[in-house]
């Protein structure tokens, strides 16, 4: 599942997503601060992984797509 932080993201984050999630990745520390302001509660026991990654990439490109399979894969069975 993938949703947005920003106000106009096609899927945005919500309460019902952060509850049902296990883990939540981002892509950059912005994100989780964003997170933090808006679900600080909910996130309480949550695990929340920065993974590092600029938005200077096109949007579901292949280097896109390179970089988050290697990044995401660390942190995924």
């Amino acid at each position: 599942m993938s949703a947005g932080t920003a106000p106009d993201a096609d899927v945005a984050v919500s309460v019902d997503l952060i509850e049902w999630a296990d883990l939540i990745l981002v892509m950059e520390p912005v994100h989780r601060k964003r997170l933090n302001r808006d679900f600080a509660q909910l996130l309480r026991n949550k695990r929340v992984i920065v993974l590092g990654i600029p938005d200077r990439y096109e949007y579901m490109g292949p280097e896109l797509v390179k970089v988050l399979e290697s990044r995401v894969s660390k942190h995924i069975d």
